[in-house]
């Protein structure tokens, strides 16, 4: 073992391990997520396979089975893209339609496919033609057109699904996917560094394996990430955005309610203040606006529009407005001057320290301890 292969083999069992109990558990639970985010840790995997075996002085992907389509670059953009569908929507299904967006994959599978079942002569007169260097830089091509168009729908989906998961839960910390925008963005920032190596390679000559190694490890670093924060996501059962629909449609925003301006929801207002005065209902950690509706015998679209209407407020911001009250209020009691502001704060209803500091900040304008 060398500084060169310790790491790639590291990352590349690591990545097939996740990939197996992200199946498994997609299997097992029946979690669509699950299944895509294994495909991703799989395609992540094979990214560094050709330098693990070559480091570790295994010739079979060079010899028996060169010229095999053993990439998946043109297929990992969408997995990601279908994977955050189906991780912010319970009920999505991934249907016969959406393989469409694996065609760009499919060509490129089919084409080495086809001339590698032709044996070992075929692949080497093909790869001496002039065919592949345009069909090179054609796959290059759609290969950065796959990251571009996929990747901007999943940070626009991401960005909806935020303002959306804040008008209908009181905790959204842990659904909050943030690690999943990141990814993209650590995915993006590995292709340019991996471009930009390609191109210090072809501007200097072809250089050692053990210089262009370090774009690999930046893969290794990509899997380590994305199987810890992703196998560690959960996905709530009520949790179901529909980012088909436009989101002015399903998100009631403060400036923006034509409902609003036409019904009158006064009607509501003591209704839901009984049930947070009275019952304290804001201090269940996982509070939603569905179950508040459930409660009231109405529809979260009713039951939003009348908080917006009668408290000026999102639904997040509402409940958390309760809850900061109560740790001010609990928070000056004897019997809680041993506890931490943190376990105050879980004793009214919070789940989170980050959820708990930006209430706090948001409402009050300070932090815990000035408070």
């Amino acid at each position: 073992m060398s500084i060169y292969q310790t790491p790639l083999h590291f990352g590349y069992f690591l990545g097939l391990l996740f990939a197996i109990l992200l199946w498994f558990r997609g299997w097992q639970e029946e979690r669509l997520s699950d299944k895509l985010l294994g495909f991703v840790m799989f395609f992540l995997a094979m990214e560094i396979q050709d330098y693990t075996f070559g480091f570790s002085g295994i010739n079979i992907l060079w010899e028996e089975l060169n010229g095999f389509p053993r990439y998946f670059h043109l297929a990992f953009a969408p997995t990601i893209y279908f994977y955050l569908k189906s991780q912010i929507n319970r009920n999505f299904k991934f249907e016969p339609k959406n393989w469409l967006h694996y065609i760009p994959y499919f060509i490129y599978f089919v084409i080495n496919l086809t001339v590698f079942i032709q044996g070992p002569e075929a692949v080497k007169n093909y790869y001496k033609s002039e065919i592949v260097y345009w069909l090179g830089w054609l796959e290059d091509i759609a290969i950065w057109a796959s990251y571009g168009y996929y990747f901007y729908h999943s940070l626009k989906i991401y960005r909806e699904y935020r303002q959306w998961a804040e008008t209908q839960f009181s905790n959204t910390e842990t659904i909050s996917f943030i690690w999943l925008r990141n990814f993209i963005y650590l995915i993006i920032a590995g292709e340019l560094f991996k471009w930009l190596w390609y191109l210090i390679d072809t501007l200097l000559g072809n250089l050692p394996f053990e210089q262009d190694w370090w774009w690999h490890l930046f893969t290794v670093v990509i899997i380590c990430y994305v199987g810890i924060k992703g196998y560690s996501q959960i996905q709530p059962k009520k949790l179901v955005f529909d980012d088909s629909e436009p989101l002015e449609n399903i998100l009631i925003e403060d400036e923006s309610t034509k409902i609003t301006s036409v019904i009158d929801y006064s009607d509501w207002k003591p209704k839901i203040e009984k049930l947070f005065i009275e019952q304290k209902i804001y201090l269940e950690p996982e509070l939603s606006l569905a179950d508040l509706a459930q409660k009231l015998k109405t529809n979260t679209s009713v039951l939003s529009a009348a908080i917006n209407q009668n408290f000026n407020k999102n639904f997040n911001d509402f409940v958390n407005e309760f809850r900061v009250e109560e740790f001010k209020r609990i928070a000056q009691l004897p019997e809680y001057k041993n506890l931490t502001l943190l376990a105050i704060a879980f004793d009214c209803g919070f789940n989170s320290k980050a959820t708990f500091n930006r209430a706090v900040k948001k409402i009050t304008g300070l932090s815990p301890k000035e408070i």
